[in-house]
């Protein structure tokens, strides 16, 4: 079995996929979406699978790997596939363990141990953990994502592994399957080596080599940890299996142990000219024993600074680079001022101390997206990992990392460090030149492999070899070592059937990379992708497959991926797409460009939220790609049906209007409703919008304006705010007028296009856009600002406008002067009626993605409002939700989102500026809900 070239032919056959079917059934997915989505993991490789199981039980992997094991086809195991080094993909077969066997089995708080499955998701853990105090000592950035089983799989630490170690410390027993099929209990203990026949006459042989070559220092991940093996520590299996990647078997069941909760951490930030002098500080701040210590790039805070404003960035001090210790305490009290006695300890040009609270998560926020907010360098190239891991002894860093600096250098390479700097781990992204091929990464990783060995490093802190670095194990390891942890994988794995080409017998560290197989794709008539100078497979590349768009951000004020909450399908995540996409550039498995159906498949189910924009750290926005690929597969052909019906909605809405009485009187007929619903491509089973007597611009106040010496405005009253909702541009022109504005209503005609752009419509969406800036651009240029009612129409102006329109610098000009309603009355010296409502807020996901709704909060604050806010889609999304084949999908999001929440709070009214919102919780659930100018002005009546 040769695993090194992905477009090889698969080692596997249709005899092994007929009897892996007829034992398993649909947990089998061979298809080529599928393959396409799971061919790569967090790292540059890509190798595409033969096929993946997801199981539900022990025994469906044991059948599993008993048919591969007969059919000599490799096992590759599979949790979050986060991983960084190439440790999770395999041309085989693929074992994702994160669909079903995912469960946290048992919490006890007396023996202070948990019984996971594999796919247990950390962050589950954590919270079944939290009631009683306790919780899993490692903690990746991943660990909204990450799972238990591959954090075995790599010995994961996080930066809370300085203080609660390794996961290999934290591991109690395991039931573990063998590649030869054995199921065994690793354990501790004086006979805990029985469980693997030979395995204590490999220890007796070997002994001279475990006690010198393995377990120098505490962050030596890379290779085998077969120190845990030896008399003096234990002859501790579970340990020396954890951070096997894959190779010597696979993970059923763990129990693990949990350490108890720091009751009220602080943190102390130390600012310093550079990374290297903050390195130099480390071992001057460990006697203080910080629950973390982790190092930070300013840099990578720039980044963050340019994409999400000031406000997303804490209070931090001085420097290029810092030091950033968590202390903890009895009581917060007691935690700053351990705090500052670290300061104190330190020899940092500058600091500020952060109590818990909203300033201290958003720091380690930025913390925890370092990988995807290195992504890209300081000056825009797409950096990659490969060297995103070494590690040395804490007292050598600063050293190792002037040496990595030179390094860098020499070659004309540049990155961003970061990382768990208290246990000498360096975390860096690097911008290798992969379009052009892998030899430039070869060369600096071998001299970068002898840096780190020079310096008693690893190649590894927490990441694994996998791909990235097994080849160049030789540069830390003897030939000794490398026969003895050859032999202890042929105890386990004889015939070499689990993840071959990792760690022992490796491939070439520049075999299978992904990014050199991919074609370039420019910008044509689509969108510019001006942020990648539009280049479609920078952008596409984006995804370095972090994973943040699997995890459930709702928690914490996030929207992303409401498609993936609600399916639970590696496909329908954010990365599952850009995986699909990044295919459709290889070419060796989908063929058919923008019209392949795979990518067709994988596209389907995102809503156009836009919601990853602002929430993957990579900043890659899947609405644009699946918007250019529904232009590029129709533009000259024939289209679904609705593209034409809801594609096209603002139209047949002035079309309509006259025949109100008519169309709504059809609506609450069931028969009429669902074969109008049927003719335009809707689901049946959803309303039909009411159309009212008179639209907006039917009104009087269509035609009027309000003059004062006040700001200027021009209100700008979209397709549906005219058509579908009239009272509230009524309302908006109220309250503007209250707010002593000169208001100016915008002439009949300005239009987004939005409907053209979510379902490809890109040529007619350039032109009504073209339209828009003609008309609105005038009264932009004699002062005023536009105001948007609707908020996905705002955005529209606010972000697509450029991107449709990037050789027209009038475009530009006007979506900087389109403003939200909340975003203009915060701006202007004016005091707000005072309300005092308990509201229930549901933001728009374009409003929240490319506005922000701080402003909303703000003033609904400054109104006396008690809010409430539900974050996450509604789930309608515009056509989404309307559009046959996506019901269940968009039910169940609201269902998991803000009908829950209304449910839980009836006493509060909802807020909801979208229509799509309105229509959402008014079609589901029969409930009522307002415009922010609506609140306002009924203010302002009382």
């Amino acid at each position: 079995m040769d695993p090194t070239t992905a477009d090889a032919p698969i080692p596997l056959t249709e005899a092994f996929l007929d009897v892996l079917r007829g034992k398993l059934g649909d947990l089998v997915d061979a298809s080529a979406t599928t393959r396409a989505v799971y061919s790569t993991d967090a790292s540059n490789y890509r190798i595409v699978p033969g096929a993946v199981l997801m199981p539900r039980t022990k025994d469906d992997v044991i059948t599993a790997v008993g048919i591969a094991r007969e059919h000599r086809v490799p096992v590759t195991v599979r949790g979050g596939g986060t991983s960084c080094a190439g440790n999770a993909v395999g041309p085989g077969l693929v074992i994702d363990f994160s669909r079903a066997m995912n469960r946290v089995l048992s919490v006890d708080p007396v023996s202070a141990t948990a019984v996971v499955e594999p796919g247990a998701v950390l962050s589950t853990l954590q919270r079944e953990a939290l009631p009683h105090g306790l919780r899993f000592g490692p903690d990746p950035s991943t660990a909204t994502r990450c799972t238990i089983g591959g954090m075995i799989g790599n010995n994961a630490c996080g930066p809370h592994g300085l203080s609660y170690g390794r996961t290999a410390d934290n591991v109690v027993s395991m039931t573990w399957l063998t590649g030869s099929g054995e199921v065994i209990t690793a354990g501790s203990g004086p006979e805990a080596l029985a469980a693997v026949p030979g395995l204590d006459a490999f220890v007796a042989e070997n002994l001279a080599v475990l006690r010198t070559e393995f377990g120098r220092f505490g962050r030596q991940i890379s290779g085998y940890s077969l120190e845990h093996l030896l008399p003096e520590n234990g002859r501790n299996l579970a340990a020396a299996l954890t951070g096997t990647e894959g190779s010597c078997g696979m993970l059923l069941e763990a129990t693990v142990g949990l350490v108890p909760q720091a009751p009220a951490p602080a943190l102390a930030v130390l600012g310093y000219a550079d990374m290297a002098t903050a390195a130099d500080d480390v071992p001057h701040l460990l006697p203080l024993r910080p629950l973390a210590l982790e190092g930070l790039d300013a840099q990578l805070v720039d980044v963050v600074r340019r994409a999400h404003g000031d406000g997303a960035v804490p209070t931090l001090p001085g420097g290029g680079g810092w030091l950033i210790a968590e202390v903890g305490g009895a009581t917060s009290a007691e935690a700053v001022e351990a705090a500052r006695a670290l300061v104190a300890a330190s020899h940092a040009a500058d600091s500020v101390v952060l109590p818990a609270g909203p300033e201290a998560t958003r720091l380690w926020q930025i913390r925890a997206d370092g990988a995807g907010l290195a992504g890209r360098t300081a000056d825009g190239k797409q950096a990659w990992p490969g060297w995103e891991d070494s590690a040395v002894p804490p007292e050598r860093l600063g050293d190792y990392l002037r040496g990595l600096r030179a390094l860098l250098a020499e070659q004309g390479l540049s990155g961003l460090a970061y990382g768990h700097f208290g246990d000498g781990c360096v975390h860096a992204r690097i911008d290798f030149p992969l379009d052009a091929g892998g030899a430039p990464m070869r060369d600096f990783l071998a001299r970068a492999a002898a840096l780190a060995a020079e310096h008693g490093g690893s190649l590894s802190g927490e990441h694994g070899d996998g791909r990235a670095r097994s080849e160049l194990l030789p540069a830390m390891y003897g030939p000794e070592a490398l026969r003895a942890m050859e032999a202890f994988k042929a105890l386990l794995d004889p015939e070499d059937v689990m993840n071959p080409g990792v760690v022992v017998r490796p491939a070439p560290l520049d075999a299978d990379l992904r990014r050199p197989g991919a074609r370039r794709l420019r910008a044509t008539d689509g969108f510019a992708f001006a942020h990648d100078g539009g280049d479609v497979t920078d952008a596409v590349h984006r995804c370095v497959g972090v994973g943040t768009c699997r995890a459930d951000l709702r928690g914490r004020g996030g929207f992303m991926c409401p498609s993936y909450t609600a399916t639970r399908d590696e496909k329908d995540s954010t990365r599952g797409r850009a995986r699909a996409l990044q295919e459709m550039l290889n070419g060796g498995l989908v063929t058919e460009g923008w019209s392949s159906p795979e990518v067709h498949e994988a596209l389907d189910l995102c809503l156009s939220c836009k919601a990853c924009a602002n929430d993957c750290p990579t900043g890659i926005d899947m609405a644009t790609f699946k918007s250019e690929a529904l232009h590029q597969t129709y533009k000259g052909r024939r289209r679904p049906l609705s593209h034409y019906t809801l594609g096209r909605l603002p139209q047949w809405l002035r079309l309509l209007a006259p025949l109100a009485p008519v169309v709504n009187l059809a609506g609450r007929v069931p028969v009429l409703r669902r074969t109008m619903m049927a003719l335009m491509g809707a689901d049946p089973r959803r309303s039909l919008p009411p159309l009212p007597a008179r639209p907006f611009r039917w009104s009087g106040a269509g035609k009027t304006a309000s003059r004062s010496d006040g700001p200027e405005v021009l209100l700008w009253v979209d397709s549906f705010s005219d058509a579908l909702a009239p009272d509230i541009p009524r309302d908006a022109l109220e309250v503007l007028t209250a707010a002593g504005c000169d208001v100016e209503i915008a002439a009949p005609g300005a239009c987004c296009g939005l409907t053209l752009i979510s379902t490809g419509q890109l040529t007619a969406a350039r032109a009504k856009l073209r339209t828009t800036v003609d008309l609105l651009l005038p009264h932009v240029r004699a002062g005023r600002t536009v105001i948007g009612i609707e908020p996905s129409c705002t955005a529209t102006l606010r972000s697509d406008l450029v991107e449709l329109l990037p050789d027209d610098p009038r475009a530009a000009e006007l979506a900087g002067a389109v403003r939200t309603v909340a975003e203009f009355l915060t701006s202007i010296d004016w005091t707000p009626p005072q309300a005092a409502e308990r509201l229930l807020v549901q933001p728009h996901c374009h409003h929240y993605a490319v506005m922000g709704y701080e402003a909303d909060r703000s003033l609904l604050r400054s109104m006396g409002c008690d809010v409430e806010v539900s974050a996450g889609c509604c789930g309608l999304a515009g056509n989404f939700g309307m559009e046959r084949g996506h019901y269940e999908v968009s039910a169940k999001i609201a269902q998991d989102g803000i009908l829950t929440r209304a449910a839980a709070h009836p006493d509060r009214r909802i807020l909801a500026d979208g229509y799509s919102c309105r229509t959402q919780v008014r079609d589901l659930a029969g409930l009522e809900s307002r415009h922010l100018a609506q609140i306002i002005a009924e203010a302002l009546r009382r």
